[in-house]
């Protein structure tokens, strides 16, 4: 494993005596800012592709789509194929392709091309972040591990408050591609500061056999993790990704309006993210259950809501807040549930599991609009698809909970370590 050094992971103390936390955390927000502004801002963007590229919503939708796939198959691929790298040289490399993935999506000819550019920007998204969430709770004592998630995470949905609409309202004045263009300048900006202030690691990266790894990430519980990331946020999109002509056509506003309103949005991510990751640092298990019931039942309510402008733009900041405050704690799960082995794989693939989730999500918001019972329907469609992940989540509790009962009888060796957290 690539241990950080000495300097970097010490944190600190304030005047109350709280650590302060570390300034890389912060370069890592920077980066996960770029990165989170070209997964979503294509959402403000939709009705603009599609014309110019003369293609349908659906077609336009699986911009986002491709781009999640990309994501789930690269966060494994790359993460394995880095880890004998320096964590710091991994996370600057990631930054670099990421900037050449938005050139070419701003110069891109046609549909095909744009798919295939999103796709090679994605590549850099979940080993990003999946390295990116180790080296976070690398540098930060125990007690604030999910809170140092949530910091990171935090670039993302500072992303959402300000990259996206901002995003979205470059492309409603200048097209489009002035949009990406303005991201690959986020992206040089944002490697510059991670090889600025991001500690070196110490030593050499200590290599771990894949099948070491394999065997730690096939645990239960990780799975467990993985199928709830998947599920909470194939919920999340079902309706995200539709945002746009949700609020033009159901709710009743132009699509100057739409910008103002993923404003709201935003700030509910930042606001669920950093109450999700104080909530996860002190008992994770119930935060798990309870980010994900608030999640479908806000899901659920938002239907009859659509119709009514006001209570519209409320629950778009509504559901801003249950998405991300799902966040810290699924993560958190998945490396708590990990050993030290498996974490940077463990780690990168739920980053790949809330992009698959991401995925699915776009593919049945468009089927449930193109061929099911209209945009009308995709809020409780995907409060059902939730409710599921729901389900997985209290049975890893209840499994938790066994494996902490027999560990106290000392009925199982080991049983202790695997229900850590």
């Amino acid at each position: 494993m690539h241990a950080p050094s000495p300097s970097s992971s010490a944190t600190a103390p304030t005047a109350g005596g709280r650590a302060r936390l570390p300034v890389a955390l912060y370069a890592l927000t920077v980066g996960a800012f770029g990165i989170g502004t070209t997964e979503f801002v294509i959402m403000g963007l939709l009705l603009q592709v599609a014309a110019d590229l003369q293609v349908g919503l659906a077609a336009a939708g699986l911009l986002i789509s491709g781009y999640a796939l990309g994501v789930f198959v690269g966060a494994p691929v790359l993460t394995v194929a880095t880890g004998r790298m320096p964590r710091k040289a991994v996370l600057v490399a990631l930054m670099l392709i990421f900037t050449v993935g938005n050139i070419v999506c701003a110069i891109a000819p046609n549909y095909t091309v744009l798919m295939i550019a999103r796709v090679i920007t994605s590549l850099a998204h979940g080993t990003f972040f999946g390295v990116g969430a180790v080296v976070a709770t690398g540098l930060v004592p125990q007690d604030r591990k999910a809170s140092a998630i949530s910091i990171m995470f935090t670039g993302l949905t500072v992303a959402t408050l300000l990259g996206v609409p901002a995003g979205a309202w470059l492309g409603l004045h200048f097209g489009w591609r002035s949009t990406f263009w303005a991201v690959a300048a986020i992206g040089v900006i944002a490697t510059a500061v991670i090889a600025a202030l991001v500690p070196r690691d110490r030593g050499k990266p200590e290599p771990v056999a894949l099948r070491r790894e394999l065997r730690a990430v096939l645990h239960p519980q990780v799975l467990l993790g993985l199928a709830m990331t998947v599920l909470g946020f194939a919920g999340v999109f079902t309706v995200y990704t539709f945002i746009q002509p949700i609020l033009t056509r159901l709710s009743g506003f132009g699509e100057a309006a739409v910008s103002p309103i993923l404003l709201v949005f935003g700030g509910g991510m930042i606001l669920g993210n950093l109450v999700g990751g104080r909530f996860a640092d002190q008992r994770l298990a119930p935060a798990l259950i309870g980010t994900l019931a608030a999640l479908a039942a806000v899901l659920g309510v938002m239907t009859f809501a659509l119709r009514e402008p006001i209570a519209a733009v409320a629950f778009v900041g509504l559901l801003g807040v249950a998405a991300f405050a799902t966040v810290p704690p699924l993560q958190l799960w998945v490396l708590q549930k990990t050993d030290a082995a498996g974490q940077n794989l463990a780690s990168s693939l739920n980053i790949g599991a809330f992009n698959l989730g991401n995925a699915l999500g776009a593919w049945l918001g468009g089927a449930v609009i193109e061929r099911g019972p209209g945009l009308g329907a995709v809020t409780w469609v995907a409060a059902l698809v939730t409710v599921s992940g729901l389900m997985l989540a209290l049975l890893a509790a209840h499994l938790d909970a066994k494996g902490r009962a027999r560990a106290q009888r000392g009925g199982e060796p080991g049983a202790a370590a695997a229900c850590a957290g």
